[in-house]
């Protein structure tokens, strides 16, 4: 019997979740939205039968619902997918995994009283590339990965101004939380290390200025706050004695936007990298995925080709959470992973505030 589904969220991201919950062979049956009229016009581009505007009619209406989505502001993804689990119901939400830690914490908790599968949109493990690069790790070519380097750099892609992105208390922050993909993409590689300590800073330089404003995102709020970092800069020291750097932001004086992450092992060091268009829409992009190894006594670089995916894994990582729940995959991400994460991305904000190294608990 397919997954019978439901999508909390008419906007961007439904599309991906909706191709990915297909691909698997689940049935989406419901949209929800606070705004009925984006979710009937959704339900009606994806022949979808049930359209509501409020999460609790939706489960009372459907009680076969077994998975449910969740793409809505960050500020409800703790108490949306808590509302969830608490249903019995299985829970794929966008990332960041909440506004911090604690609120993660929660989830995880939740999900293991109620036996059910929480999972993250953390879309860029689901990359070809990250497959590939994941084989060679696994195989043991790579060895130990002693250090990492994660960036999502952009020169102008602040997604909007006062909307629910550049406002704290809706969002958790800036470019650290949004773009907190190649952070997360760097653990994974690194088997995921107990984090010990972070150092870091934050700016807010451009932060106001609207000539640093994406292509892409939500409409300007003229009355709204725009209270976060533009930029995050941070080192994580592990109890392993791993290490990761990381730059992250939406308005810095970069040449272009670029997302990578690069690694040193014990044995052979990898990228994995998109350099991103002019306006990071345009069909310029560049996709990178390389080994770096000594062979016979000579430096050989390798170049992984994998076929194109312009979504960065987004359908995949939704396809695999379906077929998590159906026991034919592993989950790409764990309640535990997303845990660790915000452990890290707290004690940047706290690192930043104080200008004190942070130990983390």
């Amino acid at each position: 019997m397919a997954v019978k589904a439901g999508i909390i969220g008419a906007g961007g991201m439904l599309q991906y979740h909706a191709a990915g919950f297909r691909e698997a062979g689940a049935d989406i049956i419901a949209i929800c939205d606070l705004n009925k009229d984006a979710a009937k016009q959704a339900a009606e581009e994806y022949g979808v039968e049930n359209v509501y505007g409020d999460v609790q009619e939706m489960l009372e209406g459907l009680p076969e619902l077994e998975a449910v989505s969740v793409i809505t502001p960050n500020r409800f993804h703790k108490p949306v997918a808590v509302q969830l689990l608490e249903a019995g119901k299985h829970v794929f939400c966008e990332k960041p995994p909440a506004l911090n830690a604690a609120e993660v914490a929660e989830m995880k908790n939740a999900a293991e009283a109620a036996d059910k599968v929480l999972m993250f949109d953390f879309n860029n493990r689901a990359r070809p590339e990250s497959y590939a690069l994941m084989d060679y790790l696994r195989s043991g070519e790579v060895g130990r990965i002693n250090s990492a380097q994660a960036k999502w750099i952009r020169r102008t892609g602040i997604p909007g101004f006062g909307g629910w992105f550049t406002n704290k208390e809706m969002s958790g922050g800036g470019p650290l939380i949004d773009l907190l993909h190649m952070v997360d993409l760097a653990l994974f590689y690194m088997d995921y290390p107990e984090p010990q300590h972070v150092l870091a800073q934050t700016f807010d330089d451009f932060i106001q200025d609207k000539a640093f404003k994406g292509p892409w995102g939500i409409p300007d709020v003229a009355d709204g706050v725009t209270d976060v970092e533009s930029a995050a800069h941070g080192f994580v020291r592990f109890t392993t004695g791993q290490v990761l750097s990381f730059q992250v932001s939406w308005a810095e004086m970069n040449k272009r936007e670029e997302v990578s992450v690069t690694f040193q092992g014990t044995k052979a060091g990898g990228m994995i990298r998109r350099l991103f268009g002019t306006d990071g829409l345009d069909e310029t992009a560049i996709d990178d995925c390389e080994l770096y190894a000594q062979e016979n006594g000579r430096s050989v670089n390798r170049s992984i080709i994998t076929e194109p995916n312009e979504d960065m894994g987004r359908i995949r990582a939704a396809q695999n959470f379906i077929l998590s729940i159906e026991g034919t995959e592993q989950p790409l991400n764990t309640p535990a992973q997303a845990l660790a994460l915000m452990k890290i991305i707290d004690a940047t904000y706290e690192s930043a505030r104080t200008g004190q190294p942070i130990a983390i608990a």
